[in-house]
């Protein structure tokens, strides 16, 4: 059965709105009493946000059945023995109920916060390759870990993760070099094509080559919003504020969706295959946010049905 999360915002424009940063562990907790499967953080140093390990570990003690995770992590901005030990802490806080997508940053936009932390942009696929092998070789045990980029003759002794072999780790990718290797070194794949199709394809060409079983997902911005004129101007808003870009353009490169409960759901069928959709509301303002969360949740509904 397909489960259904809900992206909690935790970056600059909506605690400028004036969300207070207790308030989204509030958030975490209401998606879970609505039926949501999972809550999910964003990461990047380039919006002010809360750090993503100290919102899940919050999440954490609060909630008691969802899932937890990123979406997505930039594993280069940390250090990647000292994020292995963080994330194996949050799995064992949370009961195992961790999931770790993972991504290489957006080319045009992450530039500068690889720079603010020293860590070169060039071979940054390969980085993150080896940061995922060094976190499973750390929380299986191992002794030392040798990679492309990375290279250390002794690791740390680690805890028994919760989940064997620790952490689930996706990456959220869609180039055609991520489709050939998901299937060989990730557990699960979180796009957010605009097209369907592109969707479809990109899940049946990770199937045709992996080694192991993979997660399809799927990263999709909405609001629901009976009112289509309203509906696109919310959305025109949001886009601008969030990117500081017209709707067009953004709804070009990742997936958007409004109109009423009933018409999100329907474009979210058209996925075929995604087995855990991530939901991130298409606002900053936190009233509309607490007016769309129960919506979400009927969307959520509608498609189990």
């Amino acid at each position: 059965m397909t489960k259904y999360g809900l992206v909690v915002p935790t970056y600059q424009p909506i605690l400028d709105a004036g969300r207070t940063a207790p308030e989204l562990v509030d958030v975490a907790v209401t998606a879970e009493e609505l039926g949501l499967d999972s809550v999910w953080v964003g990461d990047t140093l380039a919006r002010a946000p809360l750090d993503a390990f100290a919102v899940l570990s919050a999440f954490a003690a609060r909630t008691s059945r969802v899932t937890l995770g990123t979406s997505a992590l930039l594993p280069a901005l940390r250090d990647p023995v000292l994020s292995a030990n963080q994330l194996l802490s949050i799995d064992l806080l949370s009961g195992g109920r961790l999931t770790v997508a993972v991504g290489a940053g957006f080319a045009g936009r992450s530039e500068p916060e690889f720079a603010f932390v020293g860590v070169p942009w060039e071979r940054r696929r390969a980085r993150l390759d080896d940061i995922v092998g060094l976190w499973r070789a750390a929380w299986s045990g191992a002794d030392s870990f040798h990679g492309s980029v990375l290279h250390y003759d002794s690791l740390p002794s680690f805890l028994a993760p919760s989940q064997p072999g620790g952490p689930p780790v996706w990456l959220a990718a869609y180039t055609p070099g991520a489709l050939a290797r998901i299937g060989r070194l990730y557990d699960g794949w979180l796009p957010y094509p605009p097209d369907p199709a592109d969707y479809v394809s990109g899940l049946a060409q990770i199937r045709a080559t992996a080694s192991r079983p993979v997660t399809p997902a799927l990263f999709a911005t909405v609001l629901v919003e009976d009112d289509a004129v309203r509906g696109r101007e919310l959305l025109e808003e949001y886009c601008q504020r969030n990117y500081g870009m017209p709707a067009d353009f953004v709804q070009g490169i990742q997936m958007q969706v409004t109109g009423s409960a009933e018409e999100v759901a329907a474009q979210l069928r058209r996925y075929e295959g995604a087995e855990h959709i991530l939901l991130r509301i298409a606002s900053t303002e936190p009233k509309v946010f607490d007016e769309q969360l129960p919506r979400l949740a009927e969307v959520a509904n509608l498609l189990r049905s």
